[in-house]
C-alpha cells in the first residue's frame, strides 16, 4: 500500500504556510505541470532561478524561460512575486503619487541659474527609479527630445514618468513652449507605452504643474 503524500495545496490548508518548504510553496502556486513536465522539478527549476537572479531583479522573461511555465502560469507567478514585493518588503525608494512628492525631488535643480531638465523614472507602485538631469540650458532655455526621455525611461523599465525643469528668471508660469514640451512627452509615451503622470517647474521654494 502506498503512503499517502499530501500535496503541497492541501498540506497548506491543513497545517499553515509555515509547515511548506520554500520549493513546497512554489508548488503551491504553480499548481500543476503541463504535459510532460513534473511540477515538482518545475519548481525547483524556479527556485533555483529566484535564487540565482534575486527576488528583487526577477523578470517575467525569466520566469517564462522556465520549462514547463507557459504565459498563463507565468503571469501568476509573477503577479504573485511583484504583490509581495510591493507590499511585504521595506521599500527604500520615495513614493511620488503627488506633484509635491515630485517637487521634493527637485531641490538639487530649484535654484540654479541655467535651466535644467530632470526626468523621474516610476515603478508601477509610483516609486522612484531613478532622478536624472536629461539636459541643461542657457539661462533662457532648454532643448529636450522624447528620444531622449525614452531611451532613459526604457533602460530603468519605467511604468511611468515625471518630467521636470526650473525656471531661472523666477517667474513661475507654464509657457507656450512648456505645453508643447508636455504635449510631444505625453504623446510619444502614449505610443510606446509609459505614461507620462506629471511634467513640474520649480523655481525656489515654489513649484508649479505644466501638465
Amino acid at each position: 500500500m502506498t503512503d499517502f503524500v499530501e500535496m503541497p495545496r492541501e498540506k497548506l490548508c491543513k497545517r499553515g504556510a509555515s509547515a511548506l518548504s520554500d520549493i513546497e510553496l512554489l508548488q503551491a502556486v504553480i499548481g500543476s505541470g503541463g504535459k510532460g513536465n513534473d511540477f515538482k522539478q518545475i519548481a525547483k527549476n524556479l527556485n533555483s532561478k529566484i535564487t540565482k537572479t534575486g527576488a528583487e531583479n526577477l523578470t517575467l522573461d525569466d520566469v517564462k524561460s522556465i520549462k514547463g511555465i507557459g504565459d498563463a502560469k507565468s503571469t501568476i507567478v509573477f503577479a504573485a512575486l511583484e504583490f509581495w514585493r510591493r507590499k511585504f518588503t521595506k521599500q527604500s525608494a520615495p513614493l511620488i503619487d503627488s506633484p509635491e512628492k515630485a517637487a521634493a525631488q527637485l531641490h538639487q535643480i530649484s535654484n540654479k541659474k541655467q535651466e535644467y531638465f530632470v526626468l523621474l523614472t516610476l515603478d508601477g507602485a509610483r516609486r522612484l527609479i531613478n532622478n536624472r538631469v536629461v539636459t541643461i540650458g542657457t539661462l533662457m532655455s532648454s532643448l529636450v527630445h522624447p528620444r531622449e526621455i525614452f531611451a532613459l525611461a526604457i533602460e530603468d523599465r519605467a511604468a511611468s514618468i515625471i518630467i521636470a525643469h526650473n525656471h531661472p528668471s523666477g517667474l513661475l508660469e507654464v509657457s507656450q513652449q512648456d505645453r508643447e514640451v508636455t504635449r510631444r512627452i505625453r504623446k510619444a509615451g502614449d505610443i510606446i507605452g509609459i505614461r507620462l503622470d506629471d511634467h513640474i517647474i520649480v523655481s525656489g521654494d515654489e513649484f508649479i504643474s505644466a501638465y
